[in-house]
């Protein structure tokens, strides 16, 4: 039991603000879970939660994501709102346990370290405690202003960090539309380690326009030479209706052929593996064991609750006396979802219940994309009735097996070293073998029977929303 002078010490620092309500609850949860084990808990009984900021201070060419650019965000409201459907949500689910949280955007690193503690207290003060290790990720845009407010996320609960790099190279920088230079990540970096020690990731994005493969080489070395113990690589996409989108079109700038892409990404993996970098995931790699528990309770299957303008959840609504697993998503829109909120208590704009085969799918597109696969356990704690090797014993996938892409053991389901880049070209074929498994039975028809409008008490809600207001 925590003593009484320790108390008085911790409490006096929230009166004095050099830590936040949120920290001290870290505290007291290592009291409370001591000898209580995550493996304690059924997989209902816990989740991750994704809270989404969606406004950025301006809008980068390649990016598509659902944000918004404001110069005058109420951050009182928006505060408010995240905390309000947080509590909601988490009630819904009636979860024991929140393993980690992530705050995500949009540009989160914007709003004030006071909504994030916020957001930390009400789960809290709701019930469902922070397992005490659980890992509270802030995703920071490294600007000057940004850098300088790393120490008062820390005081309100955050102990991770992922830093939107993207480049350090200013003419890249500037073609991506990032308000950042080279200099100034690599100060938000060496702020973030300081604070942060092991767990600060680095995001970079490969394939840029003009982009060599020695040039990504060079660059690639200055990246290892300031990073911590995670980074993430992306290569670049292009999506229809960004202004990067339209540049590559009208030929105003160009992209690295296919293969020099592919050249830059097995490069990529050799460089970081020599420098003690783990592939624990197709985009991912970590040092001494730093990998993201929040990204991977995505990629194993467990739930995962979303709050904010547009956020995605999968889990089961307990609270509402239901037992199917639901696919979530919160309503777009800033301004209608905060209304939304205030008016019902979260902004839920469609649930979709998931079926056996739905779980499964995801469990596979996803489970492949870590270096341990979809493992055996994983795959019978949902499909209890057929084995990884009955449902993926036709010749599509034995083909694969035997060209050494797949490998299908008694530990489960993975891709190989050389199959892991070409997971999105396989998966039609195991999406297909757990489809003709399960009868041809089409989800679409099952999820054309399952839509729903947001829940509002416990009614079933059949007529959609007006998006007017």
């Amino acid at each position: 039991m925590m003593d009484m002078a320790l108390c008085q010490r911790l409490f006096k620092c929230v009166h004095q603000h050099t830590v936040s309500f949120a920290a001290i609850c870290f505290i007291f949860n290592k009291q409370h879970y001591r000898g209580i084990s995550t493996n304690d808990l059924s997989k209902e009984d816990q989740a991750a939660l994704y809270v989404h900021w969606p406004y950025c201070s301006k809008r980068c060419t390649y990016c598509n994501f659902n944000k918004y650019i404001s110069r005058n965000v109420d951050n009182i409201r928006m505060t408010k709102c995240l905390a309000k459907e947080t509590k909601t949500l988490m009630e819904y689910s009636r979860v024991s346990r929140i393993n980690s949280i992530f705050f995500g955007g949009g540009t989160p690193s914007l709003a004030e370290p006071k909504t994030i503690a916020t957001v930390i207290e009400t789960v809290n003060k709701t019930g469902q405690l922070l397992h005490p290790e659980a890992e509270v990720t802030l995703e920071v845009n490294p600007t000057l202003l940004e850098t300088g407010k790393l120490r008062e996320f820390r005081a309100a609960g955050v102990n991770r960090v992922s830093i939107g790099v993207q480049a350090l190279n200013d003419t890249d920088l500037k073609a991506l539309g990032r308000e950042h230079s080279s200099l100034d990540s690599m100060k938000c970096i060496e702020e973030a380690v300081s604070l942060y020690p092991g767990q600060v990731s680095v995001d970079v994005i490969f394939g840029r326009p003009g982009q060599t493969l020695d040039s990504w080489i060079t660059e690639l070395q200055h990246v290892l030479s300031v990073s911590d113990k995670h980074i993430s690589l992306y290569q670049l996409t292009l999506e229809r209706g960004t202004q990067l989108f339209k540049w590559v079109e009208s030929g105003h700038m160009e992209l690295p052929d296919d293969d020099t892409m592919a050249d830059m990404y097995l490069e990529a993996v050799k460089t970081l593996e020599k420098h003690g970098f783990e592939q624990y995931e197709v985009s991912n790699f970590a040092k001494k064991g730093a990998r993201s528990d929040h990204n991977t309770a995505y990629w194993t299957g467990q739930q995962y609750i979303g709050v904010g303008p547009g956020a995605h959840g999968r889990f089961v609504p307990r609270g509402l006396r239901r037992t199917i697993r639901e696919a979530r998503i919160q309503t777009l829109e800033p301004l209608n979802w905060m209304f939304e909120v205030e008016r019902d208590g979260h902004a839920t704009r469609r649930v979709v219940e998931q079926t056996d085969i739905d779980i499964l799918k995801e469990l596979v597109a996803l489970g492949l994309r870590t270096k341990e696969g979809v493992t055996q356990e994983s795959w019978s704690e949902r499909c209890p009735n057929h084995t990884l090797r009955s449902v993926f014993e036709g010749p599509a996938v034995v083909s694969l097996i035997s060209q050494q892409f797949l490998i299908l053991d008694n530990r489960g389901l993975r891709t190989t070293r050389k199959g892991m880049p070409l997971l999105d070209a396989m998966l039609p074929d195991l999406i297909l073998a757990i489809e003709t498994k399960f009868h041809n039975f089409s989800t679409n028809q099952i999820q054309d029977n399952c839509y729903r409008d947001c829940d509002k008490g416990d009614q079933d809600m059949s007529v959609g929303k007006n998006n007017s207001r």
